[in-house]
């Protein structure tokens, strides 16, 4: 069976009839899934008001049933866990409250007192812009288009000459009594707190009602497939209460020496700016930027120098590098699982829905969004676009990147690789199936051959830096001798160009185990090769095509004229996509060994007699 026919008509959304991802009356396979997700998204818009509490409401679910949890291993019922848990969270998030409130209307006191700070430093910098004239060409801009502005508001059409032409303020005064002005005072606080109360009892039940709820989620949507769904809200929670979890301790790890600073330093209302730096480090990116604006604003007002705002500058730079290099590496057990582009993209998407509330929940709901298309296929798209694992396996991404003629990060990718495993496990598990997968289009017909001759060299190219890396084995210097005596060993590609770049890999693979493996291309096949006759102890021949073998049988028994000594053996890779053939390639008296792999190729070169052994023979 052709393995590529079977790949397409494996693909989701394909079938034998269709043509290329289209549906009915070419709209795209998976068009229901965008239209519900379009409707989603028009609902969420259009009842904001409805599902933010909700929102809320799941997110500190997530959060405080791990503190409920462990209060009931304590041997205290459900409520009152619950009870005790949802009140201590919510007094705390009171005092939060309170706090930057009080430290508020404090502010809005002092403000007029600074603005003779604020003159001066204007006047300086006028002051020293005044030789180059670009602050004072700036300022009477300025000045001369508010003119424009004023006189053109102030002229009324129609009016007659010499008359007035500004309008008579007329203010008409009526006494309020005090229902009113109480219901003015008391109006603007309906609607918070009324939020707030929902949200209490939302969380509440929630926390008491656990279990069922799982329950009742588990019977509407996953009732088919009970493990992948019972999995899914493990991870969700997990993920989303150890992030928040998380989030919380790392903001006041960087909030509290904020705030201590800021009083050390003399910012007036310290505490304010180390609660403000709290909540604005819930706002990925950009939320430490603003909460320092108005503490160097304020460092600005306050002195009449300008040493207060380096110092106040100083502080949040060097709080911003423990905590992003010590802090979150440190307390941060996994990631979230969203890539940085899907962090941004996800906080401009949640603030447009929904706003500032939006914002600042926006990585909670996006890693929601992510596990959902972890554990169902039809959202699997979400796990594509804002998760942070690879989308493509190894062997995929190498080949990609030899088609875009990028050897530099093919090259990066396995180094990167190199680090957990070995050169032979690489190049097995990783460099040899990309150079299949090369060897299936060129079989399809979809690579020509300069295409061909280009991937080829790129793949030399990774090969040659990644042999400047690696140093080969030297056992000349050990006191022990080694197991294995090193061998001589040819590696001649079988018939195509990539062929002749597996058998570079082998020989770098045989090298770096301290054999002599200086490869042979298609060129010198046949001819005076690099080794003399009788230091050649193994040749491999390396087909990535199991098709080839009749072209592989040529060639041994040419290779075995000009070598009669050597060990002669092929090398036919083995497809990681295509099942293992019941008997093998068949009977091949032609070949002194068959293999598949690189650890199956080592231990037959291993066999093969030394020039010792074969003078102890001849002898």
């Amino acid at each position: 069976m052709d393995p590529d026919k079977t790949m397409r008509a494996e693909a989701p959304g394909h079938s034998a009839a269709d043509g290329p991802a289209a549906g009915h009356g070419g709209l795209p396979a998976n068009w229901p899934q965008i239209v519900a997700l379009l409707g989603v998204i028009a609902v969420l818009y259009v009842a904001r008001e409805v599902f933010i509490p909700l929102a809320v409401a799941v997110l500190l679910t997530f959060a405080l049933a791990p503190l409920v949890s462990i209060i009931r291993r304590a041997g205290i019922w459900r409520t009152p866990a619950v009870i005790a848990v949802v009140t201590a969270a919510f007094i705390g998030i009171a005092a939060f409250s309170f706090l930057v409130v009080s430290q508020l209307s404090e502010l809005s006191g002092q403000l007029p007192t600074y603005q003779s700070n604020i003159l001066e430093k204007v006047r300086n910098l006028k002051d020293v812009g005044a030789g180059h004239g670009v602050i004072a060409q700036i300022t009477e801009a300025v000045e001369r288009v508010g003119r424009e502005i004023g006189v053109s508001g102030d002229s009324v059409p129609g009016a007659p000459d010499g008359g007035s032409s500004h309008p008579l303020l007329v203010q008409i005064y009526s006494p309020e009594q005090p229902i009113q002005i109480l219901t003015s005072m008391i109006s603007p606080l309906i609607g918070p707190l009324a939020t707030a109360g929902l949200v209490i009892v939302v969380v509440i039940f929630m926390l008491l009602e656990r279990e069922d709820l799982r329950d009742r989620f588990i019977r509407l949507v996953g009732y088919s497939d009970l493990h992948r769904t019972t999995e899914a809200l493990q991870e969700a929670g997990s993920r989303v209460g150890q992030y928040l979890l998380m989030q919380l301790v790392v903001n006041a790890t960087y909030g509290v020496p904020v705030a201590l600073g800021l009083w050390w330093i003399g910012i007036p209302n310290a505490a304010l700016w180390g609660a403000l730096a709290i909540v604005m480090r819930f706002v990925p990116y950009i939320g430490p930027a603003v909460s320092m604006v108005l503490p160097l604003f304020l460092a600005v007002a306050v002195s009449p120098g300008w040493a207060l705002l380096l110092w106040v500058g100083a502080l949040f730079l060097v709080m911003e590098l423990v905590i992003n290099n010590v802090v979150e590496p440190w307390l941060y057990g996994s990631r979230t699982g969203l890539s940085p582009l899907a962090i941004i993209v996800s906080a401009i998407f949640w603030t447009w829905l929904w706003g500032p509330v939006g914002l600042v929940m926006s990585t909670p709901l996006t890693v929601c969004l992510v596990v959902l298309g972890k554990h169902v296929p039809q959202f699997q798209f979400f796990e594509v676009l804002l998760g942070s694992e690879p989308v493509l396996d190894p062997e995929m991404r190498l080949y990609q990147r030899l088609l875009a003629n990028d050897p530099n990060e093919a090259t990066d990718q396995l180094e990167e690789l190199l680090e957990e495993r070995t050169l032979s496990e690489v190049y097995g598990d990783v460099a040899i199936p990309a150079l299949i997968l090369a060897e299936r289009d060129r079989q399809r017909g979809v690579m020509a051959d300069d295409q061909l001759g280009t991937l080829a060299s790129a793949a030399r190219t990774v090969v040659a830096n990644l042999s400047d890396d690696i140093e080969p084995a030297d056992d000349t210097g050990d006191d022990e001798a080694p197991a294995t005596p090193a061998k001589s060993i040819l590696c001649v590609g079988g018939r195509s160009a990539i062929d002749d770049v597996s058998a570079t890999m082998l020989a770098h693979a045989l090298a770096a185990d301290g054999h002599r493996a200086p490869p042979v291309g298609r060129t010198s096949r046949g001819g005076a090769g690099a080794e003399r006759a009788s230091d050649v102890d193994a040749i491999a021949v390396c087909l990535l095509n199991a098709a080839s073998i009749r072209s592989g049988r040529f060639l041994i028994r040419r290779l075995k004229r000009q070598w009669p000594q050597a060990r002669v053996g092929l090398v036919i890779w083995r497809d990681p996509d295509s099942p293992e053939p019941a008997a093998g390639p068949g009977p091949m008296p032609e070949a002194d060994f068959v293999v598949r792999s690189i650890a199956e190729a080592a231990a037959a070169v291993a066999e093969a007699p030394d020039d010792a052994s074969r003078s102890r023979a001849s002898a």
